[in-house]
């Protein structure tokens, strides 16, 4: 596939970054639907693409019972997983927009009350059953937004 070149370079110097408040970053991450979940696999860093619902201020997800999430949820201690989630909204045409990355502890939710609540509203993206709900509780927030020089 040739590159197209035709194509201006969008400028650097007509947007800048700036940085979000917690509370700002965790409402824009509500805001959208998809992210990234990063997490070990046999020591090796992991990212997988994922749906999820903001509930009291966490980000649950579902996974299926042979997800490597799962099983690494399920073989963690009491804490829980140590997780990076991601989730962005940037226009590819402007570069404008924002990026949230939380860090904090995934669990396995094990209540059948959380389970039926989390079940109704988070439906899979995936024609796939999803047979577990993981919570992650943010412990470290951090969001940039990229605007353009007016704004």
């Amino acid at each position: 596939m040739a590159n197209d070149d035709s194509a201006p370079a969008p400028s650097t110097n007509t947007r800048r970054s700036v940085e979000l408040d917690s509370s700002e970053a965790l409402r824009l991450l509500g805001s959208v639907s998809l992210g990234r979940i990063v997490f070990t696999r046999q020591a090796l860093p992991t990212v997988r693409t994922v749906n999820h619902v903001m509930v009291d201020g966490d980000i649950v997800i579902r996974t299926h019972e042979s997800a490597a999430l799962t099983s690494r949820t399920r073989q963690a201690d009491g804490a829980g997983v140590v997780v990076a989630y991601e989730a962005d909204a940037i226009d590819p045409d402007t570069h404008l927009g924002w990026s949230v990355v939380v860090t904090g502890y995934a669990r396995l939710v094990t209540d059948p009350r959380e389970l039926a609540l989390y079940e109704s509203l988070l439906r899979p993206w995936l024609n796939r059953t999803m047979e577990h709900t993981v919570r992650i509780r943010p412990d470290l927030v951090t969001g940039i937004a990229l605007v353009g020089d007016d704004g």
